[in-house]
Formats: structure tokens, C-alpha cells, sequence
């Protein structure tokens, strides 16, 4: 059995109209707030909103919004210029997942010095980061359950996973109404990366018992939710299920990280700015079938946790309808990858550090066929 350690570091706050307690609970931790929310939260009025909530609990709020879906070293310079003079002593990341890794990225920096290309890896912040706490509003990343952060350098567009204990929230507000208003394709995109997390956690090298748990209930509600809130966004309890689902997914990357299907989006995003989650769309069913040779009888368990067959295709059929629903292109070709590109995507997709988790051996080789497969 696979030894492991967890430490419950994020409290959560789940429900409709909870969004309404983040003013007494940010008062626990500071009085000068830094709120992270990217410009379509601004516009939405939800930054207002949850501004107002904050200074009615006595608290001097500053706004940060200047970054964009993937959140690079030059925009976390700027996020760090704005709270330092301010005297930040927590942050408040209220948004997506580029809102709550953005937020992550500037508490690196602001408080322990340097660019957040310095960070890449795990521990390396000697110094106490400041408290933070996430208002998430898609169902997606995870990030909120998470003391990783997955940010860009602003020079060369690659993805970095920065971690340490101090990344992780100390408080998750989940108010399921916040996401409500989502644009669809934002909807779906966040989604179908959820449910990437929860499919590839269960087959890592590095699964334990704790997170085949938090992976196995994470697929049960985010596989039941997903086509709800495409049909019908305004489904509260749906939106709840996928708020849930997104989190647990999270808890579960914490305790076993991702594998091939992460490995081979991320120089998508790089190379073409294709959003995640249409690019996480992309390869899923790839990568099930293609790590289906060591790992069938893990996704044919899992397969059955809503009380289907115990079939590994059946589980990979089960995921393609969800993309179905979700309008992604459905091939690379579709989505404008030139055909050429391919065996340079692999050499860049084989270095992905995620791809090391795969649960069959990830290489080159694994991932022109993945990609071949895909087109």
C-alpha cells in the first residue's frame, strides 16, 4: 500500500450565499487585503461585491486585476508592485483558476523576494507567505485545495508548478451562485479540467488510498453535474456538485499529482494559447485508451462508482459524451494544430513533469502516439 501524509490545511466554507461570511472571515487573518480577480470578474461586479464585504468588516482593500488567463512572472511583478506599498497582510483570490495561482504567485514573491520562476518545485519560499483565502467562482482547477500554483514564465510561456506549504489557503469559500453566471465555454472548459483531475489522480504512480477517495467521490459528482450546468446553467444543486467535485479533485492532486493528459495539454496552451480545459478536452479519452494497457483495471473500477458496467471503455465513452456536451472541437486538426507540430509537441510534452506520474511509462514516443491518436 502506498504510504502517505496529509495535512488538512484549507478550511471550507461550502453553500449559497456563504460569499456573504468573507468579510468576518478575511478579519481573522489581516486588516489590508489585496483581492486578486481577473478582469471578467471585475466586470461581472463581483469584485465590487466582495470588496464592500470586506471593508464593512473594517478592512483596506486594494484590487489587483491586471493579468490575463495564465498568469506569467511579468503580471505577478506587477500584482507584487501594487501590495507592497499597500502593506498587504492577506490576500483574497476571488475569481477562476488564473485568479487563485495568480494570487499564489504574488504572495511568493511579496514575500519572499525574487521572480516566481525562483519557485519552481516545491519549498523553496524560506520566509512565512501571507494568509490567503480563495472565493472560487467556476468548478475547474482545484487550485483552492491545493499549496501548488501553476504559473508562466513571461519569457519563454512555459508552465511551472510552484509549491510550498504556505501556498495553500488557509480558508476555501465555495458558494456554488458565484458560478452561476459563468460564460458557457468558461462553464465547460473548467469542467472538463475537473474531471481530467479526478480520471488521472485515480491511475498516478503516486495514488494512495486518501486520494483514490477523494478522486472516487470527485468523479461521481463532477460526471453527474457537468451536463446539468451546460442545460441548465441556473441548476444551483448542480453547480454545487461541480463546485464539490472541483475540490476534491484538488485534494486529490495534492496527495498524487496528475499524469499524461496534463503532460501534452500544457504545450498546447504554450505554443498555441489554446485554453486548458479545450486542450485537456482534446487528449483525456486519448490517454485513457493509450494508458489502458497497465491501467484498465483501474479505470474499469472506477467506471462503476456511478453503478455502471465495469468496463475501462466504458468509462473513456463516459468522458467523451461529456466533452460531446461541452461543444470542445474534438481533434486537434479541428482546433488548428498543424499537423507538422506534432513530433516537437511530443519532445516538449515528454519533459512535462506531470508526466512522470503517468501510470504507464510516458515518453516521446508515448506522446507522438497520443497526439497522432488525437488529430
Amino acid at each position: 500500500m502506498q504510504p502517505f501524509e496529509f495535512h488538512a490545511r484549507t478550511r471550507v466554507v461550502f453553500g449559497s450565499g456563504e460569499v456573504a461570511r468573507v468579510g468576518a472571515l478575511t478579519a481573522e487573518f489581516g486588516r489590508r487585503a489585496l483581492v486578486v480577480a481577473d478582469p471578467g470578474i471585475v466586470a461581472a461586479g463581483y469584485a465590487l461585491q466582495v470588496s464592500a464585504l470586506l471593508e464593512s468588516a473594517g478592512i483596506d482593500v486594494v484590487t489587483f486585476h491586471d493579468f490575463g488567463e495564465n498568469p506569467d512572472s511579468a503580471m505577478i511583478a506587477r500584482g507584487r508592485d501594487l501590495a507592497a506599498p499597500h502593506g498587504t497582510d492577506v490576500i483574497v483570490a476571488l475569481g477562476g483558476g488564473s485568479s487563485l495561482d495568480c494570487a499564489k504567485g504574488i504572495n511568493f514573491v511579496l514575500t519572499n523576494g525574487g521572480t516566481v520562476t525562483d519557485y519552481k518545485g516545491y519549498g523553496k519560499a524560506t520566509r512565512p507567505m501571507l494568509p490567503m483565502l480563495a472565493v472560487p467562482t467556476t468548478a475547474g482547477t482545484g487550485s483552492e485545495a491545493q499549496s501548488y500554483a501553476v504559473l508562466s514564465d513571461a519569457e519563454t510561456h512555459a508552465k511551472m508548478a510552484c509549491g510550498a506549504p504556505g501556498a495553500a489557503f488557509r480558508v476555501a469559500v465555495l458558494d456554488p451562485e458565484l458560478t452561476v453566471t459563468a460564460p458557457a465555454d468558461v462553464t465547460a472548459a473548467a469542467g472538463i479540467d475537473a474531471v481530467s483531475h479526478a480520471v488521472e489522480t485515480w491511475v498516478t504512480m503516486r495514488r494512495s488510498p486518501l486520494s483514490d477517495m477523494f478522486a472516487r467521490e470527485a468523479w461521481r459528482l463532477l460526471s453527474g453535474g457537468f451536463v446539468r450546468v451546460i442545460t441548465t446553467p441556473d441548476d444551483v444543486e448542480a453547480r454545487g456538485a461541480m463546485q464539490l467535485g472541483a475540490f476534491y479533485a484538488g485534494l486529490a492532486i495534492e496527495q498524487s499529482m496528475l499524469g499524461a493528459t496534463h503532460a501534452c495539454a500544457n504545450p498546447l496552451t504554450r505554443r498555441y494559447g489554446t485554453v486548458h480545459g479545450v486542450a485537456i478536452s482534446l487528449l483525456l479519452p486519448h490517454v485513457m485508451r493509450w494508458n489502458s494497457r497497465v491501467a484498465a483495471d483501474r479505470y474499469a473500477e472506477l467506471a462503476g462508482v456511478r453503478g455502471e458496467t465495469r468496463r475501462p471503455e466504458l468509462l473513456v465513452s463516459r468522458v467523451e459524451d461529456l466533452i460531446a456536451a461541452g461543444g470542445f472541437p474534438g481533434r486537434l486538426s479541428a482546433a488548428g494544430v498543424p499537423e507538422g507540430d506534432l513530433p516537437a509537441l511530443a519532445s516538449e510534452a515528454a519533459d512535462q513533469w506531470t508526466g512522470t506520474f503517468n501510470p504507464r511509462k510516458f515518453d516521446v514516443a508515448g506522446a507522438l502516439e497520443i497526439y497522432a491518436a488525437a488529430y
